[in-house]
């Protein structure tokens, strides 16, 4: 470390200390809940899961909901911090299930038998399109969601989105992106229509242009601060090292809401879900 000139060590000391409390502290006051996290095969080689969870650290992330493919991926940082990692159970063995694991009946046997150990809050977060949500296997897997009182993460579109909320009562659905690109009017309304119907915002930079909520999300967070949570979105390594920078940018404008909005957003809501809540 260097100090400037003129400066005596001690004190040069006790402004590096009061930086790091500060710094921490920036994190502390509103620490977050990241609802949308993928520890899949490609991050294995470049990221342990101490290195993982060193990155949660430097981002202040207290929770993270995660999803690997395949599924051992999310076990094993539930197993390094079990207290810290919300497991939540994809459909797919490996990527190739991606586009078909809805038509696909064994789906449902291997989700069976991963969900006995016992851990997952969630299944998750899976793709659909359309009119594929009305597939027998989704409505199996919903079943299943709804006997082990798990949420739906469903990165899907507006239409696929509203039939699933209507497949099985009382399952609670995760919207993974806000439908990726559905405007704050679409969002809106589904949100009005469906009580059991959350929201997380990751990869939607358009929410808070410039680091300030955008007037129309600005109203919806509003009328609606216990349906929003945030998220990052690890869907290829280099996101891992992105990490810090996307929640540093979350907390920006998370501060420019109502500081009781801000929490609900940040951590409050999700961790609402994570307990079963509805």
């Amino acid at each position: 470390m260097r100090f400037r000139a003129g400066v005596p060590v001690g004190a040069a000391l006790a402004l590096a200390c009061l930086a790091a409390v500060q710094a921490r502290g920036a994190s502390d006051d509103l620490p977050l809940t990241d609802t949308h996290l993928h520890y899949s095969q490609s991050s294995w080689d470049a990221y342990s899961p101490q290195a993982v969870l060193a990155i949660l650290d430097r981002a202040g992330v207290r929770r993270a909901f995660v999803s690997s493919t395949p599924d051992d991926g999310t076990l094993r940082l539930y197993q390094a911090a079990p207290d810290r990692i919300v497991p939540v159970l994809r459909p797919y063995r490996e990527r190739g299930d991606l586009g078909g694991w809805h038509r696909d009946p064994s789906v449902v046997g291997y989700l069976e038998e991963r969900l006995r150990r016992g851990v997952y809050r969630g299944i998750g977060e899976f793709h659909l399109s359309g009119g594929d949500a009305r597939a027998p296997v989704v409505r199996q897997v919903a079943e299943l969601a709804r006997r082990g009182r798990l949420f739906l993460h469903c990165h899907c579109d507006a239409e696929a989105v509203e039939i699933l909320v209507g497949l099985v009562a009382d399952v609670p659905i995760l919207w993974a992106h806000a439908g990726m690109s559905a405007g704050p009017d679409v969002v809106g309304r589904l949100l009005d229509r469906h009580a059991r119907l959350s929201v997380e915002l990751a990869l939607r930079s358009d929410v808070a242009p410039g680091g300030r909520p955008d007037p129309a999300w600005r109203a919806l967070f509003l009328k609606h601060p216990d349906r929003f949570m945030v998220g990052t979105d690890t869907w290829v390594p280099s996101r891992w090292a992105e990490l810090p920078g996307v929640q540093e940018w979350t907390r920006a404008w998370l501060r420019d809401l109502p500081p009781d909005v801000a929490r609900r957003i940040a951590s409050e809501n999700a961790e609402r879900l994570a307990r079963g809540g509805r």
